[in-house]
C-alpha cells in the first residue's frame, strides 16, 4: 500500500514497480539515461541486494540511493533472525498481517532455516500445540509492534515453561 501510494503522487509511468528479480526482465523505462531506483525501507535486505545487482546489470547507468535506504530497525532485526534461525525450533514474529517488515521477518526466518516461522498479532495467536516439545523459540517483532505485545508473549512463555530470555542483536 505504501509503494502504490507513493507511485500515485507522480505522473503515470514515471515510476516502475519492481517487486523481484524477475520483474526486471519485463520493465521498459522511457529514458534509461535518467534512471534511478529507491527501495521500500522494509524490504528484505537480501532480496534488495539481488534486485539492485540485477538492475545495475541490465541498466549500467542507473543511479543508486546515496546511502543505505533500508531502515536500521529492519536491517538489525533481519540480521538477528538470520543469526538465530539455524539454532531455534520455531520463530514467532509479533506484527500485523499488513506490516511489510513483519512479513519479511517470517520470510527471512524460513530462508535462514527455521521452517516454523509464524506471524502473530498478539499472544492469543500463538499455536502452542505446534511449538510443544520445542527447546528454543525465537521471538522478534515488526518495527511498529508495541513493546507491550512482545512483553506479553515473553510473560506467557514464562508462565508455561521454564523460559530463559537471551537477547540477540
Amino acid at each position: 500500500p505504501e509503494t502504490i501510494g507513493t507511485m500515485g503522487q507522480l505522473p503515470n509511468g514515471a515510476v516502475l514497480l519492481v517487486e523481484n528479480v524477475e520483474d526486471i526482465k519485463s520493465i521498459n523505462p522511457i529514458n534509461i539515461e535518467k534512471l534511478a531506483y529507491i527501495t521500500q525501507t522494509t524490504l528484505s535486505v537480501d532480496d534488495t541486494i539481488e534486485i539492485a545487482k540485477e538492475l545495475k546489470k541490465r541498466f549500467p547507468m542507473i543511479v543508486a540511493p546515496h546511502k543505505e535506504d533500508i531502515c536500521y530497525a529492519t536491517t538489525n532485526r533481519q540480521n538477528a533472525v538470520k543469526k538465530i534461525s539455524p539454532f531455534i525450533d520455531g520463530l514467532l514474529v509479533v506484527g500485523s498481517a499488513n506490516s511489510s517488515n513483519s512479513k519479511r521477518l517470517v520470510e527471512v526466518g524460513k530462508k535462514a532455516g527455521c521452517n516454523y516461522s509464524q506471524l502473530i498479532d498478539n499472544v492469543s495467536d500463538i499455536d502452542w500445540r505446534s511449538i510443544s516439545g520445542s527447546k528454543s523459540i525465537g521471538l522478534t517483532a515488526g518495527a511498529s509492534a508495541p513493546e507491550i505485545l512482545i512483553n506479553q508473549v515473553i510473560e506467557q512463555f514464562k508462565k508455561r515453561y521454564e523460559a530463559k530470555v537471551e537477547f540477540i542483536e
